[in-house]
C-alpha cells in the first residue's frame, strides 16, 4: 500500500486540468481576446471541440457540475437555439480554418435533452467546420438512456460513452440523490454493445457517505465483471459552501482521510490486477485502449476531462461556462446559462474570463502535465537547483527522486502527485521565478 502522510493530503491542491486554472482566470482576459485567438488559428491546424449541455432530468446531491433541472422545457429550447447560434459563430469566425478531430458532449448530462436536438446539434457542427469523421465522445446519465438513444449514437457515429455510475451500493446511492439500480447499468451497456458501441467509461466515486471499503469493493467486482474500457475514479470533493446542492449529504457520515486513503488505493490495487493500466492518479484503461496506448507511448495529455490521448493544440469550448484553450490563451464563457443566450442574440462572442499563458507559464504547465500525466519531467538548468531545494521534503519522504535532471514521481508517490505538481505552480509554488532566473544566469 502507498505510504500515508496525512499532513499533505491535508494540503488542498488544484486537479490541475489547466495551467493556469480556473481559479486564476480573471476579467481582464475576454471575449476580445478570444476573438483574436480564433482568428489567429491556421489552416488545417487540429481542433477538438467541446459542447455544454447544462441540464440535467434529476441534480444529483453530490455533483459540482455547472448544471440545472431540465424540466423547464421553454428554456432548455432556448438554451439549444443559443448553442446552435454560437456553433455558427465561431465557426464563421474560423472562416474555414482548423480541422476539428474531436467533439466531445459533455455537462450535465447531453442526453437531457431530445435524441433529435442532439443530431440537430452533432449536424450543425459537421456542417459549418471542416470536420470529417472525427472522433466523437458523449457523457450519459443511464437514468436518462434509451433504445432509441443507443440507436441515435451508432447512427451518429458516436465512438466513446462515458457513464456516470459512481457507485452500485444502493444505500449510497440514496445517500447521493442518485438511485440507478445495476440490472439498469448492464442493460445501458448491453445496449450500447450491441450498437458496436464497445469503448465505454465509468466514472466511479469514493469518499461517498457511508461507502466502506466493502462498499467500493463490490462496485469494483461488478465493474471489473462489465469490464468498461475505461475507468475514471475519483475521491468526492465535500464542498456545500460552495457548491449548496451539497448540503443534502450527511457530512457525519462521510468517510475520514484515512478511510479515504484505504479507497483509493483499494482502487488502484483492484483495477490494476484485473488488468487495466494506470493512467495518472485517477484513470485506467485497458490495454488495447487507446489512452492506455498513449501512456505506454508517453503521448498522455490532461484537459478539462481529465486524462487524455487528444493532441490537439486547441480546444474550442461551445455552450456556457465551457472553456477553450489556445497556446498561449485560456478562455472561459459566461456560465449563467440566460446571460449566455442574451450575449449569443446581440452576435457576440460569450467568453468573459480567462488568463495570457506567457512563456513562464507555458514552461511551468509543461512541466506539471509531465509530472501528472508521465510522472516525470525534465528540468531546464535554471529550475534544477530551485526544484531540488523546494522538493527536499518530498525526496526525504521517497515521494520522488532525481535522475540527473529529471525529476521522477516514485510508485509510492502517486498519491501525492498533485502535490509535487503544485510547487511549480506560480501562484502556490516555492519554486520562484527570481530564483529561475538567477540560477540561470550563472
Amino acid at each position: 500500500m502507498w505510504t500515508y502522510h496525512p499532513d499533505l493530503l491535508a494540503k488542498p491542491v488544484p486537479r490541475y486540468t489547466s495551467y493556469p486554472t480556473a481559479m486564476e482566470f480573471d476579467e481582464a482576459v475576454g471575449a476580445a481576446d478570444y476573438g483574436r485567438a480564433l482568428d489567429a488559428v491556421e489552416a488545417a491546424t487540429p481542433v477538438s471541440l467541446y459542447v455544454h449541455i447544462p441540464f440535467c432530468e434529476s441534480i444529483c446531491w453530490y455533483c459540482g457540475c455547472n448544471t440545472g433541472a431540465s424540466g423547464r422545457k421553454q428554456r432548455l429550447a432556448d438554451y439549444l437555439t443559443a448553442l446552435r447560434a454560437e456553433i455558427a459563430m465561431v465557426a464563421k469566425r474560423l472562416g474555414g480554418r482548423g480541422r476539428i478531430q474531436r467533439i466531445a458532449f459533455g455537462g450535465g448530462s447531453p442526453n437531457a435533452i431530445a435524441p433529435v436536438e442532439f443530431v440537430r446539434l452533432l449536424d450543425r457542427i459537421l456542417t459549418v467546420f471542416d470536420a470529417h469523421r472525427p472522433d466523437i465522445s458523449i457523457e450519459l446519465d443511464p437514468r436518462g438512456f434509451s433504445a432509441e438513444w443507443a440507436l441515435v449514437l451508432a447512427a451518429a457515429h458516436v465512438t466513446r460513452v462515458s457513464l456516470g455510475v459512481q457507485t452500485f451500493a444502493p444505500h449510497i446511492q440514496q445517500a447521493i440523490g442518485r438511485i440507478q439500480p445495476l440490472s439498469h447499468i448492464e442493460r445501458v451497456v448491453a445496449g450500447l454493445r450491441l450498437r458496436d458501441i464497445d469503448a465505454i467509461n465509468f466514472d466511479l466515486m469514493y469518499g461517498l457517505p457511508g461507502q466502506t471499503l466493502a462498499d467500493l469493493d463490490e462496485t469494483l467486482d461488478e465493474t471489473i465483471r462489465l469490464a468498461p474500457s475505461r475507468i475514471s475514479l475519483f475521491g468526492y470533493a465535500h464542498l456545500p459552501h460552495m457548491i449548496p446542492r451539497q448540503r443534502q449529504i450527511d457530512a457525519s457520515n462521510l468517510p475520514d482521510h484515512k478511510l479515504r486513503f484505504e479507497q483509493a488505493w483499494r482502487g488502484y490495487e483492484r483495477l490494476t490486477d484485473a488488468g487495466y493500466v494506470a493512467i495518472g492518479f485517477d484513470h485506467f484503461a485497458l490495454p488495447a485502449d487507446p489512452l492506455a496506448i498513449a501512456a505506454r507511448e508517453d503521448r498522455v495529455n490532461r484537459n478539462f476531462q481529465g486524462f487524455t490521448e487528444d493532441d490537439s493544440p486547441i480546444l474550442v469550448g461551445i455552450g456556457a461556462s465551457a472553456i477553450s484553450r489556445f497556446p498561449d490563451l485560456l478562455v472561459q464563457n459566461e456560465k449563467r446559462a440566460g446571460v449566455y443566450r442574451d450575449l449569443i442574440a446581440a452576435g457576440q462572442l460569450t467568453a468573459v474570463r480567462g488568463a495570457s499563458i506567457d512563456a513562464e507559464n507555458r514552461e511551468r504547465g509543461r512541466i506539471i502535465k509531465e509530472l501528472l500525466c508521465q510522472g516525470s519531467a525534465c528540468l531546464e538548468s535554471g529550475w534544477l537547483r530551485p526544484a531540488q531545494t523546494a522538493l527536499a521534503d518530498y525526496e526525504r519522504l521517497k515521494i520522488l527522486r532525481w535522475d540527473d535532471d529529471r525529476l521522477v514521481v516514485e510508485d509510492d508517490g502517486l498519491p501525492y502527485a498533485r502535490l509535487v505538481s503544485a510547487q511549480f505552480d506560480r501562484s502556490r509554488g516555492a519554486i520562484k521565478q527570481e530564483d529561475v532566473a538567477q540560477m540561470a544566469s550563472i
